[in-house]
């Protein structure tokens, strides 16, 4: 659905910024973007490591976890995995993000750089459909104790790094299964074109509300993916395993013991994504999947 929200003031601009590399071959797109933006009558702010690293001078620079109480919009210059952390870091904020792909799939980073001016342009004129992504979080519990809480945009992952791990997954607190096998990806609709779809789960259109359990190389072939209400309350306990994590969309990851809970749930904030005013999402998916 189109949708036009208030003039859009001030602007941050986010590179990939932990890859210096990375802003350094970028760094042509980055200076034009700035400039571009800077010409119009707009509060323009660069994340500090972008504009280090791109060497942008002349901006006003700030750390990311400032970003949220500083702009109305952000743009987000780099793959699907800068989208990640970026979205994680700015979620309290509720600003809107704009991708601009710099990277190899671009699910999440849908606009070309190449037309990025014009795109930018459109999205500032109102031109733009609004999008809401679900998020998870998960809290570990160890003893009777939380020992740790993680957010995660794509995919919250129980997996052993050495041998099968056995899991005992409960949903509403009913006990569903006990599975052996690689391990369990907790999947939101967002996440279910990237590490769910390698492991044989679903596709499910991102305004759907659910959540998508997939298991990872079960030992039963009858273990099969299943999808839940997104207000559903996932724990999963460890029964057996000689060596386990849990990982937030691939980007961190945590040492599990036997015995822990992983709780899993949908988070208390969503994600506000702006597309331009043609995006389609199957249009999207024919082109990253190279569907026919």
């Amino acid at each position: 659905m189109q949708k036009t929200l208030p003039t859009f003031s001030s602007i941050a601009i986010i590179g990939k910024y932990m890859n210096q590399s990375a802003l350094q071959q970028m760094q042509t797109d980055l200076a034009d973007l700035a400039r571009h933006l800077s010409a119009k009558n707009i509060k323009l702010w660069v994340e500090k490591h972008t504009a280090q690293h791109a060497e942008l001078t002349g901006v006003n620079t700030c750390a990311l976890e400032e970003i949220g109480e500083k702009v109305d919009l952000a743009i987000v210059m780099g793959g699907d995995g800068t989208m990640l952390s970026v979205a994680r870091a700015l979620m309290e904020s509720d600003i809107p993000l704009v991708g601009i792909n710099r990277g190899r799939f671009g699910f999440l980073t849908d606009l070309r750089a190449e037309d990025m001016l014009v795109a930018i342009d459109s999205i500032l004129g109102g031109a733009y459909q609004t999008e809401t992504r679900m998020l998870l979080s998960a809290s570990i519990m160890r003893a009777g104790k939380q020992v740790h809480q993680g957010i995660a945009f794509n995919d919250i992952v129980v997996k052993s790094g050495l041998r099968l791990i056995e899991l005992e997954v409960e949903i509403d607190g009913k006990f569903m299964h006990k599975q052996r096998g690689d391990g369990l990806i907790l999947g939101t609709p967002t996440g279910t074109t990237a590490y769910s779809l390698s492991a044989g789960g679903p596709i499910l259109h991102p305004n759907l509300d659910a959540i998508v359990l997939v298991p990872i190389n079960p030992h039963t072939l009858s273990n099969r993916p299943i999808v839940l209400s997104s207000a559903s309350k996932i724990e999963v306990r460890l029964v057996q395993v000689d060596d386990a994590q849990i990982s937030y969309d691939g980007q961190f990851q945590l040492a599990l013991e036997i015995g822990d809970k992983v709780l899993v749930q949908r988070a208390s904030k969503d994600i506000t994504l702006l597309h331009p005013s043609e995006y389609c999402y199957f249009e999207m998916l024919r082109n990253k999947l190279n569907w026919g």
